[in-house]
């Protein structure tokens, strides 16, 4: 456990009308209901809360994880303590009640009706930051942004988010009603958007909240070929760096990870977040986990300072675009 104060980073722009202040790190709580082994609810109450008594008050959820029952859960856990929080959630990724796929769907009326049934599993007035999570390219991101606008000005959505958007998009949606932040996975494994898309976040003034900043746990050391379980998502071929001789070379790199990590005495997850982390005060990654020792773990990380000698070696243990495999095995729900 850290006695480090977890701080607060502003997403979006306050000339704009869109910041939001949020934790330093925040709470991915989608592994709590799937995909990522056998789902533990208590377990990932208790992490809640401890997340909540640790300062780590940005929660991060989606109708799809469950599906459904992951804003349960966020809502159970967070219905006394709702004022610390802010909490953010994602529609688009339509799913029916049984987890089969239906499509992504951004259109204004599945908007409306998305964000209200949120509200009722979460158990809110109000969600803090309302993100699409894909892009629907059937519908013009002016028709799908222009009906979150409509939530804002109801009084149901505070700040609007994107997630895996591209530059083009990201700039016509913020014409439309200012976005406050882009979710995009990016850590030390995945660095596709600093090309376009981040300097376009830092022109517009929008926030960058990274998932999956630890390479789905890859960069925690913990990953091997025999520790993912049979109803891992990671073992069943969706994540095709975690498969065969791509997930050998990953490890290779991870163990320089883990070199670089003992010398500066902290764990190679510690130090792959403090990375993330030093990429700029507009960036709030959501590391995920449903146990309360992996979270003190990851805030922790918090008080590991990198110094330009730390960033080089890191640089030069894993150059951009070492990583194998793709990070999806199907991309294309991920614009560029």
């Amino acid at each position: 456990m850290t006695t480090t104060p977890i701080g607060q980073r502003t997403l979006g722009s306050s000339s704009q009308g869109s910041s939001l202040t949020v934790s330093t790190l925040g709470l991915g709580c989608m592994g709590m209901s799937e995909f990522y082994g056998t789902p533990d609810e208590q377990s990932g109450i208790d992490t809640i809360h401890r997340a909540l008594d640790l300062g780590v008050t940005f929660l991060d959820t989606a109708d799809m994880y469950g599906p459904f029952t992951n804003e349960q859960l966020v809502g159970r856990a967070i219905k006394d303590r709702r004022d610390e929080v802010q909490l953010a959630t994602k529609f688009g990724n339509e799913r029916n009640p049984d987890g089969s796929w239906v499509g992504i769907n951004g259109s204004p009326d599945y908007v409306r009706r998305a964000c209200d049934a949120s509200l009722e599993r979460l158990g809110v007035d109000h969600i803090d930051l309302y993100y699409q999570h894909r892009v629907d390219r059937s519908v013009p991101i002016e028709e799908t942004v222009g009906a979150m606008k409509e939530l804002v000005e109801a009084g149901k959505v505070r700040h609007l988010g994107l997630s895996e958007a591209g530059a083009e998009t990201i700039r016509r949606a913020h014409g439309v009603h200012p976005i406050t932040a882009l979710q995009s996975e990016y850590s030390l494994f995945t660095r596709d958007l600093e090309d376009e898309i981040l300097p376009v976040l830092r022109e517009l003034g929008i926030g960058l909240v990274p998932y999956s900043p630890l390479g789905r746990g890859m960069l925690t050391g913990a990953v091997t070929r025999e520790s993912l379980q049979s109803d891992d998502s990671r073992a069943t071929g969706r994540f095709p760096r975690f498969a065969g001789d791509a997930l050998e070379a990953n490890l290779a790199l991870v163990e320089k990870v883990t070199r670089l990590a003992g010398e500066k005495g902290c764990t190679p997850g510690q130090l792959a977040l403090a990375w993330v982390l030093a990429q700029g005060d507009d960036v709030a990654p959501i590391p995920g986990t449903k146990r309360v020792r992996y979270l003190e773990e990851n805030v922790a990380a918090v008080g590991v300072e990198l110094t330009e000698d730390d960033l080089a070696a890191l640089e030069e243990a894993v150059p951009r675009g070492a990583v194998a495999g793709d990070r999806y095995g199907d991309m294309s729900t991920v614009e560029a």
